[in-house]
């Protein structure tokens, strides 16, 4: 009976866990790593099997160091498989850059021992973790970030190739400007400027990364690492990334009234970039010279 209870327990307990796990933004990496985008985390598992030429006293000891050297190894692998851009992974640039390499072997040392499980077989399991933010972000970053200007805010754009719409120019019947306040702009809830920027990109196949881009339609960049502070991105990452429009509207990053717009499609051989309307280009730009969200990374994508 005590058996049966305790699977039922064990049951419940996984099946929880699944849920709660599928919650969030997650990139299977290997046979034994996950990157978890929405909580910016990396993830991996190493088992250790006892050495029977040690002294029973030491053989557990001996499984548990010889389970962190192989998470620590795939905790690598797992980092190397992430994507940086929508054109490099980490795997290349290391590969590229012995002084990067060095820095991100050393990074991964510094894991923290989140699990221990002890196998009937005699065999334990340890799950380690490390942020994606802090000393990652900062060996992998592009170096100079920052200090584009946007366009100044209030400004008539031209809904189709996002330029400032020409002064004295008639505007065509049944066509809407976009950014200009009272022309079709997108215009915060009363009492407040846009706090942060929500791009809806589900079905687009959008494929997570650290420094991603939103470009409009004719790939002149919107949103990357030229607008953003290296700061800030190396503090809390550039973008976040949830599966729900509504969590993604209360998540802290962007609250309490963000900009929401659509994506029309992933760009880039990574596909990490998000391609959004001209009209809708121009609205964003407007509302960060409004405030500055954008250099503080207050973007989050909402994908599969």
């Amino acid at each position: 009976m005590i058996r049966k209870r305790l699977l039922v327990v064990f049951t419940i307990t996984i099946a929880l866990s699944t849920a709660l796990w599928s919650q969030y933004v997650t990139q299977p990496v290997g046979d034994a790593g996950t990157v978890d985008w929405s909580n910016q985390m990396i993830r991996a598992t190493g088992i250790g099997a006892p050495n029977p030429n040690m002294p029973e006293t030491a053989q557990r000891a001996g499984a548990i160091e010889a389970a962190k050297r192989v998470a620590l190894r795939n905790l690598l692998e797992t980092v190397l498989g992430m994507n940086i851009d929508s054109e490099t992974t980490v795997r290349n640039y290391v590969v590229e850059n012995d002084v990067i390499n060095t820095r991100v072997r050393g990074a991964v040392r510094n894991f923290t021992v989140i699990d221990t499980r002890y196998m009937s077989s005699g065999d334990i399991e340890v799950t380690v973790e490390m942020p994606i933010t802090g000393v990652i972000s900062d060996a992998l970053l592009p170096q100079v970030m920052g200090g584009a200007p946007i366009a100044a805010g209030g400004v008539a754009l031209c809904p189709v190739c996002g330029q400032p719409w020409p002064h004295g120019k008639p505007v065509p019947a049944g066509v809407t400007l976009a950014g200009a306040s009272g022309a079709g702009g997108a215009q915060p809830a009363a009492g407040g400027a846009f706090t942060g920027l929500v791009v809806n990109a589900k079905g687009l196949g959008i494929r997570p990364a650290m420094a991603p881009k939103i470009v409009d339609e004719n790939d002149q960049e919107v949103y990357g690492s030229k607008y953003v502070s290296r700061e800030w991105a190396v503090q809390i990452g550039m973008v976040g990334y949830d599966k729900d429009v509504s969590k993604a509207r209360a998540n802290d990053r962007v609250t309490n009234n963000p900009l929401v717009v659509n994506g029309l499609r992933a760009s880039g051989p990574n596909k990490a970039d998000i391609v959004v309307s001209n009209a809708d280009a121009a609205n964003i730009r407007n509302a960060a010279a409004t405030q500055n969200f954008l250099d503080k990374c207050k973007v989050m994508f909402i994908v599969d």
